[in-house]
C-alpha cells in the first residue's frame, strides 16, 4: 500500500472517530426511547387530574408493611399535574428534562435533573413538564391517612408565569 493511501485512510478514522466523540459528548436523551430510560415509561394517564400527556411507571404499591407508594412520572412537554395535596406530603426527585413545582402561595420553581423537591403534607401544589421539555420525575407517596386529594385544574396563567 503506497504512503498517500494509507495517510488517506489514517485520516479518514481519525475523523470518523471525532465525529463519533462529539456525537457522545453532545448526545441528548430522547424521553421517548424506552431503551435510554432508567424505568419503563409506564401506563398513559387517562383520568383528569393531569392536563397534557402523562405516564406512570409504579415501581412500589403501599401495603401493611411499607406505606409508600414509588412511581415514575413522565410528562410531555407543558403536561402537568392539577392542583392536588398528600396527607403526609411527598417527596419528588427529578431524573431527567425540565419540569415545574409550585406550592399554593409560591412561586413556580424550575426543576432540573438531580433536584429534590419535599411536599408538606396537606400543602397544595402541582408539578409537571416546562412548555419546551419533557420531565421525568420519582414521586414517593406516603399512603398513611387516605389517598391523594385532588383539586382544580392548574390555569395557562399559574402554568406560564407561576402566579
Amino acid at each position: 500500500m503506497n504512503r498517500k493511501n494509507l495517510l488517506a485512510i489514517i485520516l479518514m478514522g481519525t475523523f470518523i472517530f471525532s465525529c463519533k466523540q462529539a456525537a457522545e459528548k453532545n448526545h441528548t436523551v430522547d424521553l421517548n426511547s424506552q431503551q435510554e430510560l432508567i424505568f419503563p415509561k409506564g401506563e398513559k394517564v387517562t383520568n383528569n387530574n393531569f392536563i397534557g400527556d402523562v405516564w406512570v411507571h409504579m415501581q412500589v404499591m403501599a401495603d401493611s408493611v411499607n406505606q409508600n407508594s414509588v412511581g415514575t412520572v413522565t410528562f410531555d412537554p407543558g403536561a402537568r399535574s392539577n392542583w392536588h395535596s398528600h396527607p403526609k406530603g411527598q417527596i419528588i426527585m427529578s431524573l431527567e428534562g425540565e419540569g415545574y413545582y409550585q406550592e399554593e402561595g409560591s412561586r413556580k420553581r424550575i426543576l432540573r435533573k438531580g433536584d429534590v423537591v419535599k411536599c408538606p403534607a396537606n400543602t397544595p401544589h402541582w408539578h409537571g413538564a416546562s412548555a419546551e421539555k419533557s420531565f421525568i420525575q420519582i414521586a414517593i407517596t406516603s399512603r398513611v391517612d387516605g389517598p391523594t386529594k385532588w383539586l382544580y385544574p392548574v390555569t395557562e396563567e399559574q402554568y406560564l408565569n407561576g402566579n
